[in-house]
Order: C-alpha cells, then structure tokens, then sequence
C-alpha cells in the first residue's frame, strides 16, 4: 500500500513540478520580450490565479532571474531592442521615484524658469511643484496635462513637434529650434540607463533634444532611479560629469558610490 501511494506522490510530484517549470519559463519569456509585465496580464496569458503567479515571482526574484516592481515584474537583461512604454514605466520602482522627486523639490527657487523633460520621475516631481512663481517647459505631454490643472495661476509650455508614442514627449526639428532661443535656470532630466559616465537613451533624436535643452541652462538634474546604473541603452546623449548633481534614491551601494569621482551624488 504504502509503495503505491510512494508512486502515486513520485507522479503528481513529478507533473506539478514540471508544469511549475514550464510556466516559471513562460513567465520569463514573456517579461523578457516586453522588458516588464504586470500581474494581470501574466495571469490572463497562463490562465493562472493572482497567487500562482505573484508566488512565482517571488521564486523568480530570488533565483536572480527578474526583479519584482509593483504590480509585476522587470527583466534584468542590461540592453532591449525596444523601450518600456510610459505606462509600463509607471509601475516601475514607484517608492524610489517618490524619494528622489522629493529631493529635487528643494533645489527649486521661487520665480525661475525650469525646463522638465520625459520620464515617470519627472511626471512624479512636477506633480509635487507647488510654487506657482515657477515657470515651466517641457516637452513632454503627460507632464503637461498634469500641470494644466495649476493653470492660469502657474505660467506652463508644451514644446510641439513629432511626438514618440512610447514615451509621449515632443522632438525633432521644430522641437530644437524653439529650444534653441530658450534658457533656463534649471533643467530636469531622467534616462534610461548610465554607463561608463554616459548617459543614455533609446533615439538619437530624443538624445538630442535633451542634451540641448541641458546645455541651455544654468543648471543640470539628472533624477535616476539607483537601478539604471550599469545599464545601457542605444545613444549616449550627454556626460555625467557635464551635469550639476544627480539625484538618486538613498540607498547606498558601491555603484552609487563610485559616480561622486565624477559629480555631487544627492
């Protein structure tokens, strides 16, 4: 008796463990192809429960195959073809955006003309500007939306031109040219990944619509959250070393570390 329950164990066990490794690869295969993925979708693609998938994971995240980030999960492949769209972004280290855009608050001075550009940090610390004196042009649209709802009591500009749908921001040629005859005290940037005191981006032309508007003000921010760093990304639009501080979550590594050779770590 106790020999056949052994087999019937040994043959469920061996199925459930099967069918477990086949959808850990499944999940793997799908967060590496779109670079992020979240629960839901996951579960609607395996028809699986919420706690299947959120269980595995956790096993994923510890066995160092992907990073679990709010509501799903990230690949760690350094390098993509393609980048996270805005709204995959947003789901993304949400408590170190918070944290760093609260520190870059206090960098701001009351009256000056500041330049944000795209990213879901930078969304995060617009929405935290309280100061209406303070002028603000982006080229990004969602930051703009946001901020229209301060209107007319905050002075706010869109810079137009061809939008790039992933990460909804405005670039190009008549994007460059009314940037070209604007200065600015301050100017706020993110970025997709910094290696080798470079920092990157996925195109050439959003690349380089950042770095113009960098080097038209006074001031450069660059807020990044701690997990971009080693990370590459298709051009290198300007120098760690060329900006005034980088802001960056609180935790201290040796990577973090390692970048105050070349500028202030805030």
């Amino acid at each position: 008796m106790n020999s056949i329950l052994q087999k019937i164990n040994m043959i469920f066990g061996g199925e459930n463990k099967l069918l477990k490794e086949e959808r850990h690869l499944q999940i793997l295969n799908i967060v590496d192809a779109n670079g992020t993925a979240r629960v839901s979708d996951i579960m609607a693609q395996l028809h699986v429960s919420d706690m299947t998938i959120r269980r595995d994971l956790m096993e994923l995240e510890e066995q160092g195959k992907l990073e679990r980030v709010h509501g799903g999960a990230k690949s760690l492949h350094l390098f993509r073809s393609h980048e996270l769209s805005h709204g995959d972004k947003q789901i993304i280290n949400i408590e170190q955006k918070q944290t760093i855009a609260t520190k870059a608050t206090s960098l701001l001075k009351s009256g000056q003309t500041i330049f944000l550009g795209p990213g879901t940090t930078i969304e995060i610390f617009a929405n935290m500007i309280e100061d209406d004196s303070i002028r603000i042009v982006t080229n990004c649209l969602p930051i703009f939306e946001k901020l229209t709802q301060r209107l007319p009591r905050m002075k706010v500009y869109l810079l137009g031109g061809e939008i790039r749908s992933t990460t909804m921001s405005f670039f190009g040629d008549l994007t460059n040219k009314m940037l070209t005859d604007m200065h600015f005290h301050q100017a706020f940037i993110s970025s997709n990944g910094l290696r080798n005191n470079q920092i990157m981006t996925s195109t050439v032309e959003e690349g380089c619509t950042q770095a113009l508007a960098l080097n038209n003000s006074v001031e450069r921010y660059l807020l990044m959250d701690d997990s971009k760093i080693g990370q590459e990304d298709f051009y290198a639009y300007y120098s760690l070393k060329d900006l005034t501080t980088m802001i960056t979550n609180d935790t201290q590594t040796e990577k973090i570390i390692s970048l105050e050779k070349y500028i202030p770590i805030f």
